[in-house]
């Protein structure tokens, strides 16, 4: 707190504790000092004005801290208006003490540390960042630390963080002579030594942190057993900074990680450290401190220490340990330092506005009441000396974040501190917290290798995580991902899909591009297929050959030759059509591939059933006096095969102009493949077309089988009988082997069929018939044709 003196003089209040002292909190007076001096030496910044201050020590009271604050807002004063002072109750108090929010009651409460949010966020922001989920957590035993667990733990819980150790810390004020306090502490530190804990946050301050700090050095210089674990320290607690007579413990705290306030290099602040002189500096409370950190006495002052030796003036602070005293700014003094500057400015601002006309002035003395000086602070803004803009958010606070800094200790007792990260607080989603893994130094226990902390051994890649029953949700089993999904990182909460156009490889870990299929001539199948279609189809154009070379021979001539050229000419397209089903799917090719095979095999079918109700009708016409010898020939022909081939050319007519089949890439019937495949458009008309196909053969093949016994000529009913009996079973079997099968497996099967059914016909009918032409010629008689018929 500061106000407007006139005189320059400064006002001192006292009270030694020799056991709490800690001289490295002294650089907070000399950050104050270096600061007034800064602002006598600018010319430009209350001209003819002379600051005054009053300093109070806290001593680590809150009832005493509370009085300082009073007794510069009253100037003073013994009365305190408005104010019951009661010694017998608790009185808390601190820079985030939840009640400071309230701004109704501390309207004109400015705050130059930043706020505690920011800092849990970093918290959970760093624990993630290393995939730490299973820590432990102490904190102060007193509202504070309660405050802070009740903004941190959601926090914890949201972001899937679990608590191994929660524990209060003790204040260890009275340690010496408080049995109870011991067996607290003892019973703490068994548990963290115990704990398979190697991730532990602490919050407190130093005072209520002296509990931890009495542990540390117990294990560690007691027993030479040091608790080596990553230490999470918040920024109230200063680990470096120890009392008088305790000792630094540096394996233990070896790599921990502090959120500090944020500090920079303060130009001039060393040289300043570097001039103090206990005889030639007035600065508040110097001598004493002179003597704690050389222990030399000063008889100029009556100050005495507990050696034998005076102080020279000549002592170099920067010769002393950091744990005694630290030349580098620190961040509490740095927020010191800037909370000077300021209410200087402040005061500038407001002394050179038409508000000086209301100032009080009392005995020489200017004093500015706060609500004056409000409106000034709350809109000061500047760039200090480092090059840092200060200014105040709309809440009083500090508008700067948190360093993230490791602490490397060494064996001598000194230590360095690297800063290694930021917290912003102020800054676009996802850019707040900053931190450089490269600059990171573990404790030795972990070997440079970044420490684990988690409930149980990671889940590999390709698996996820399963929570295990009545168990915090960091303790889990991990399963393998289920076919089709992957994990891709270690710990996965759940198993993900791959795209479309990828597949999970054989570890499920990664998504793998899947291989384009279709039946291609390059394929041992495909090509198989297409060898045999060529087969057949050269085998149909020999058979043609044969009968036109043998076109008016008997047995060329019997059954209607018409009718046989039809046959062998729609085979010979549907060995043709088998190639429609090779290569990748077009257009044009998933039209043509159903429908004209479709009326392919009906047209053949049909000739087929009309061959049969030829001979049929044929033996009762040979019969005396019967009508039926007109429909002999190709009248009855023509009947039976034009109706059949209309109605399945309607069939397929209808398909395709209500619902074509189309190429199609199948993304999911086969793991690894996309399948370019025909889709049906409709698989009702589909099975339309091959149901009414199928009952052509069937009729054809029943007719076929009556009339087997008939006296026809060459045994025609019988061949095609035989032939209708291959036919039917090739399709029959078609059916269900083609709905298990995918991709070009489906397609191979069909285009089987196909040469199968087709190569039945032309072998059961035509190849007797081909024998007889070429090796018994003297069967191909007329002679040997009436014969047979009238057998």
């Amino acid at each position: 707190m500061v106000h407007m003196l006139s005189s320059h003089g400064l006002k001192t209040i006292f009270s030694e504790h020799k056991s709490w002292l800690m001289t490295k909190q002294y650089q907070h007076i000399l950050a104050f000092v270096f600061a007034f001096n800064e602002i006598k030496k600018d010319s430009k910044l209350l001209h003819n004005t002379t600051l005054g201050s009053d300093i109070y020590d806290n001593a680590f009271n809150p009832l005493r801290s509370s009085q300082g604050i009073r007794n510069i807002l009253f100037r003073g004063q013994k009365n305190y208006v408005n104010y019951n002072c009661d010694r017998k109750k608790k009185v808390t108090y601190g820079s985030f003490d939840p009640a400071t929010n309230e701004k109704t009651q501390f309207h004109f409460l400015f705050r130059m540390v930043p706020n505690e949010s920011p800092q849990c966020v970093g918290i959970v922001h760093l624990l993630q960042h290393f995939g730490w989920n299973w820590i432990g957590l102490l904190t102060s035993d007193d509202d504070s630390g309660e405050n802070f667990l009740q903004n941190l733990i959601p926090r914890l819980y949201q972001s899937n963080i679990c608590i191994a150790l929660k524990e209060p810390i003790p204040t260890a004020r009275d340690y010496t002579a408080n049995t109870d306090l011991g067996k607290i502490i003892g019973r703490i530190a068994l548990k963290i030594w115990l704990g398979k804990i190697n991730v532990i946050l602490v919050y407190g301050n130093d005072q209520s942190m002296e509990g931890l700090r009495i542990i540390l050095q117990n294990y560690e210089i007691g027993y030479g057993l040091p608790i080596e674990r990553v230490w999470i320290i918040t920024s109230q607690w200063d680990v470096t900074s120890i009392m008088l007579e305790r000792k630094f413990t540096p394996k233990s705290l070896n790599g921990s990680l502090s959120f500090a306030l944020h500090t920079n290099k303060v130009p001039g602040f060393q040289d300043f450290i570097k001039t103090l002189n206990p005889y030639q500096s007035k600065i508040y409370f110097i001598q004493v401190f002179w003597l704690y950190i050389f222990r030399c006495s000063l008889p100029l002052y009556n100050i005495y220490g507990p050696q034998n030796k005076n102080c020279t003036g000549e002592e170099k602070l920067e010769s002393i340990p950091g744990t005694v005293f630290e030349t580098g700014m620190s961040g509490h003094s740095y927020g010191i330092y800037n909370a000077v500057h300021a209410v200087a400015r402040a005061l500038h601002a407001m002394y050179s506005s038409r508000s000086q006309q209301r100032v009080m002035e009392e005995g020489g003395l200017l004093y500015a009441q706060p609500w004056q000086l409000y409106s000034f602070l709350r809109n000061v803004r500047f760039n200090n000396s480092a090059g840092d803009e200060i200014f105040f958010d709309e809440n009083g606070d500090l508008a700067a974040g948190y360093d993230i800094v490791n602490l490397v200790t060494f064996p001598n007792q000194s230590f360095q501190k690297i800063q290694v990260g930021r917290m912003k607080s102020k800054t676009t989603a996802g850019e707040e917290f900053v931190i450089n893994r490269s600059l990171l130094i573990w404790n030795h226990k972990f070997q440079q290798h970044v420490p684990r902390s988690t409930c149980v051994e990671s889940c590999p890649t390709g698996h996820s995580r399963i929570v295990q029953e009545g168990k915090q949700v960091c303790c889990y089993d991990c399963i393998q991902c289920p076919e089709g999904k992957i994990a891709a990182q270690m710990d996965a909460d759940q198993c993900e899909k791959c795209p479309d156009d990828e597949y999970p490889n054989q570890k499920r870990d990664q998504c793998v591009p899947k291989s384009i299929t279709y039946l291609t001539y390059e394929d041992p199948m495909g090509a198989s297929l297409a060898s045999i279609a060529v087969l057949f189809f050269v085998a149909t154009v020999i058979v043609m050959g044969i009968f036109a070379t043998h076109w008016n021979t008997p047995i060329v001539k019997a059954n209607n030759r018409s009718i046989t050229c039809v046959l062998l000419s729609s085979l010979l397209i549907g060995f043709l059509c088998s190639f429609l089903f090779l290569g990748h799917p077009g257009t044009v090719t998933c039209l043509l591939r159903q429908t004209l095979l479709g009326i392919i095999f009906t047209v053949a079918m049909s000739c087929i059933l009309a061959k049969t109700i030829t001979v049929v009708v044929a033996f009762i016409a040979t019969k005396p006096g019967n009508r039926m010898r007109k429909w002999v020939g190709k009248r009855l022909a023509m009947s039976v095969i034009v109706p059949c081939c209309l109605i399945q050319t309607s069939i397929c007519v209808l398909w395709l102009a209500i619902s074509p089949p189309f190429p199609e890439f199948d993304m999911h019937s086969q793991m690894g493949h996309i399948i370019v495949q025909c889709n049906e458009g409709s698989d009702i008309m589909f099975y339309i077309v091959l149901g009414y196909m199928g009952l052509l053969a069937t009729i054809s093949f029943m007719v076929a089988f009556l009339a087997r016994t008939l006296p026809d000529s060459f045994n025609e009913a019988k061949l095609i009988t035989f032939s209708m009996l291959v036919f039917c079973s090739v399709w029959i079997s078609f059916v269900p082997t083609y709905l298990s099968t995918k991709g070009k497996d489906m397609v191979a099967v069909e285009v089987f069929s196909i040469l199968a059914s087709s190569g039945g016909l032309l072998a059961c009918i035509f190849f007797p018939k081909c024998y007889i032409i070429i090796f018994k010629t003297h069967l191909n008689t007329r002679e040997q044709l009436g014969r047979k018929t009238n057998t």
